[in-house]
């Protein structure tokens, strides 16, 4: 139990046992350790005290993960976190649960920084890897982040264009939705249309409609996208990609509040607002006469700018355990946090397809995991010259290097067979041939 004793006012409840390092780390940045007997009956705190408590689940017992369950589910205002290692039992079902029940998950050795960084979000009552309640999707905590929602939260109410500016994979869509669910249009419809995805004959159809009989096909009329977001929000993705007869109908649109469906003359009042992105430099399209001037000027009312991932700082860890967690959610896995050496290489590497990207390399990592922590080689990333794995991680890659090569030899390269006796799929044989760079033929060869 937590003892109602002589304490600060921030403390670290941990159940389990850590050693001087951990403790005396958690000390020198504010946050004291308590180490609390896992079998109590109960935790409490003073009036005042701030407390997180911590589940270290490295060494624990089944005895140790039901006692730890009971404390979450008996006091839900406690915030916890948790310690893994490589060998704790991602599928056990109490681990899961408890894992599950925690705000962050952390792997040994321990990233103090993200650690502290959590601890003192936690302590303010926020949530360290999810996205704030009104901005679903946007995680982090980067002063680029910090920017943008500063942005968006002033550009949100005024109804006037907003053009959303970045990086293929940036999260534009996402930005433009938070724009519509902040705005007072949030009760009303949200049309999101690629401009780059629409066949060039049936753009104007598309965005404004078409009586019936306007053109061949045409037996009935169809209400185009911006008529049927009437009240609510267009977002109009890739816009630099829209041919210059639409850009042309779209800009009379924007000046006049009015739409024309094809084969009509009759104009239609239309009231939407239209927020429109683009990974193009818009200024050098315009100077090429591939987008219209006046256009431009008419979306370039507001603008917001989103930044890369890779100058978001360590914004990029926080949000590979965040899509790892969601995966969680829906499917069945071992991984459930990052190695030291995935982590470096998280920040090391140049993420040309931004969050995106991430999005993917976390997913795929997360299915082919034999561990409870997703390697460096899980992730299919460089390691940075200068970052090796430490000495640990290069044991235990020669070591299943070595296990797979012998199984491979004994049972006459048959993946099958070798699949069955190391108690992985066939297609994880393959795979960790490819990560340590093994040709089966060469091998089979070798070994004739």
């Amino acid at each position: 139990m937590i003892a109602a004793l002589a304490s600060p006012r921030r403390c670290v409840v941990w159940f389990g046992t850590p050693d001087g390092a951990e403790r005396n780390g958690l000390a020198r940045s504010g946050w004291p350790v308590r180490v609390a007997d896992v079998q109590a009956s109960g935790v409490g705190a003073r009036n005042g005290d701030v407390v997180v408590a911590l589940a270290d689940l490295r060494q624990g017992g089944l005895d140790t993960l039901e006692a730890m369950e009971g404390m979450v589910a008996e006091h839900p205002g406690v915030p916890w976190i948790a310690l893994v290692s490589p060998e704790t039992p991602a599928h056990e079902p109490r681990v899961t649960s408890l894992l599950r029940d925690c705000m962050a998950v952390f792997t040994s050795p321990i990233d103090f920084p993200r650690l502290y960084e959590s601890l003192d979000r936690l302590a303010q009552g926020g949530v360290p890897v999810r996205s704030e309640p009104d901005m679903p999707g946007l995680v982090g905590s980067s002063d680029a982040m910090r920017a943008l929602r500063v942005s968006l939260r002033k550009y949100a109410p005024v109804d006037l264009p907003v053009l959303v500016t970045g990086e293929t994979g940036t999260g534009k869509e996402v930005a433009a939705h938070v724009i519509h669910q902040l705005s007072p249009r949030a009760a009303h419809p949200f049309v999101a249309i690629n401009c780059g995805a629409l066949p060039s004959n049936l753009v104007q159809s598309e965005l404004f409609g078409h009586e019936r009989g306007a053109c061949t096909g045409a037996t009935t009329r169809r209400i185009g996208h911006i008529e049927s977001a009437s009240g609510g929000t267009v977002f109009l993705d890739e816009i630099g990609d829209l041919p210059l007869d639409a850009q042309t109908s779209l800009l009379r649109f924007l000046q006049e509040g009015t739409i024309v469906r094809v084969g009509s003359s009759q104009s239609l009042r239309a009231d939407v607002r239209v927020l429109a992105a683009t990974h193009v430099d818009m200024e050098k399209a315009v100077a090429a006469g591939r987008f219209r001037q006046d256009l431009y000027y008419r979306l370039n009312v507001l603008r917001v700018q989103m930044p890369a991932l890779r100058e978001r700082g360590s914004d990029v860890e926080l949000l590979a355990q965040h899509f790892l967690d969601t995966f969680r959610e829906q499917h069945d896995c071992r991984a459930l946090a990052f190695s030291a050496a995935a982590r470096r290489a998280l920040r090391a590497f140049n993420w040309p397809g931004n969050v995106r990207e991430l999005v993917n390399r976390v997913q795929r990592a997360a299915v082919v995991a034999e561990d409870s922590l997703i390697s460096v080689y899980d992730l299919d990333l460089p390691v940075r010259p200068g970052h090796a794995p430490a000495a640990l991680d290069r044991v235990r890659v020669s070591a299943e290097r070595d296990a797979l090569v012998a199984c491979l030899r004994e049972t006459r390269f048959n993946v099958s067979e070798c699949a069955r006796r190391l108690g992985i799929a066939r297609v994880t044989v393959y795979r960790l041939c490819k990560k340590h760079g093994l040709a089966l033929d060469e091998l089979a060869h070798s070994g004739a």
